[in-house]
């Protein structure tokens, strides 16, 4: 934890409105507060006294921090609000566009990002003109409008670590309307069909004795059609904590939509250990579903234990989850530090039990990924496609690859990389 100097508190009475208008600025970036919290905090501050800025910190921090990934947001919009006399001008150039106008920022961290919204909210944001010396004449800056994209398209391509607070409001709604379809798989199981290619012997047999051993009409049948699971394994580890949430919103869009082919949808997250969280996808309301899930998952932004986990999953759930050919979707960076052989048993015997294993990864978003750390060299032979999952294009992207068997994704390359391709 950084030092900080001492607390300059104004002897006017306005600290607790200070306080109101910091909690306030906390709510926008997305924490839960209310006004009981406010009370408390200003309860808080008044018993634990504010001669220390370290104490102080703290103090606000325990009353309105509830959650591990919320510690990021509440130390730039405390850094912000406090600490840097000249934080309006920062945020600002935080929030101004780059001058070619033709892509985001993104030096400056998600969270500092959502933490200047938070405080800039009602600020009139004028960007600067450039002033040059000797010239009163206002510069030209010139933009190449056909790289421009709306805003919708834009969405799609952002990186959900990069997004602000209405723009992940904004692409939870477009992925509720996502779906996933997915193709009916044919049974050894035949079924009645009036121009089926077969014909059915016993039918027909059994029609005849009713005209004195007479065949009249052949009775024809087909292949029997059934619909797949889906199974999701998402990992909730620290450096996946935003994208899980993302993907999870995808798969209760998934979950609850009729009509698009899967049997049953299976969820299970994992980090230092496996949480099934099936029942609480089937709540109608995405919020309250999450906040369920999310209170189960006791283990959310924590470390990882990939090998360990799919071991469990594959101990426990496998034979329940994974008969009659269920697709399984793998949401990991592949960063383990565990044992690499144990991953990949588990990896294998996950895959030879299912019928296709995709895996996706926010990390394929770099241009320049390769396959060097050893959770990634585990996995990456045992799944059948090897995609990006970082925004809401490459969830779009998912129907092709479930439904082509060839579609591999960046597999092929990487395991050339490899030397095993």
């Amino acid at each position: 934890m950084a030092t900080y100097a001492p607390l300059d508190i104004p002897e006017d009475g306005k600290l607790a409105h200070n306080i109101t208008h910091f909690a306030r600025a906390l709510r926008k970036a997305g924490l839960p507060i209310g006004p009981g919290r406010v009370i408390d905090a200003i309860r808080a501050v008044a018993a634990a006294g504010f001669s220390e800025r370290a104490d102080f910190y703290w103090t606000l921090h325990a009353c309105f921090v509830s959650r591990p990934e919320e510690r990021v947001i509440y130390e730039q919009v405390f850094r912000l609000f406090w600490r840097d006399p000249k934080y309006l001008d920062h945020m600002m150039n935080l929030l101004l566009p780059s001058i070619q106008g033709l892509q985001e920022d993104r030096q400056a961290s998600a969270a500092e990002k959502r933490a200047a919204e938070a405080l800039l909210d009602g600020v009139e944001r004028d960007i600067p003109k450039p002033e040059i010396e000797g010239k009163e004449e206002e510069t030209q800056i010139e933009i190449d409008a056909s790289a421009t994209m709306s805003h919708e398209e834009r969405l799609k391509t952002l990186d959900f670590e990069l997004m602000s607070v209405d723009e992940i409001a904004e692409a939870r709604r477009m992925l509720s309307r996502l779906s996933l379809p997915v193709r009916p798989l044919r049974t050894r199981r035949a079924e009645a069909a009036p121009n089926g290619a077969r014909i059915d012997l016993r039918r027909t047999l059994r029609a005849s004795l009713r005209t004195g051993g007479e065949v009249q009409r052949l009775a024809r049948m087909q292949p029997r059609q059934r619909w797949p699971n889906l199974v999701v394994l998402c990992d909730i580890s620290g450096s996946m904590s935003q994208y899980s949430r993302m993907v999870l919103h995808f798969v209760h869009a998934v979950a609850n939509r009729k009509g698009q082919g899967w049997a049953r949808v299976h969820a299970f997250t994992f980090g230092t250990r496996l949480t099934n969280i099936t029942r609480h996808l089937k709540n109608r309301d995405v919020d309250a579903a999450l906040r369920a899930a999310g209170a189960e998952a006791q283990d959310w932004s924590g470390g990882t234990r990939i090998g360990a986990c799919l071991h469990d999953f594959n101990r426990d759930w496998s034979r329940r989850v994974l008969g009659q050919g269920a697709v399984v979707l793998l949401i990991t960076d592949g960063l383990d530090r565990d044992d690499a052989g144990l991953l990949a048993a588990e990896a294998e015997r996950l895959h030879l039990s299912c019928r296709r294993l995709i895996w996706l990864n926010p990390l394929l978003r770099w241009d320049g990924f390769a396959p060097k750390a050893r959770g990634v060299k585990a996995l990456l032979p045992h799944c059948d496609a090897f995609r990006a999952g970082h925004s809401i294009a490459t969830l779009e992207a998912l129907g092709r690859a479930i439904s082509d068997p060839g579609d591999g994704g960046e597999k092929a390359r990487l395991m050339r990389m490899l030397g095993q391709g």
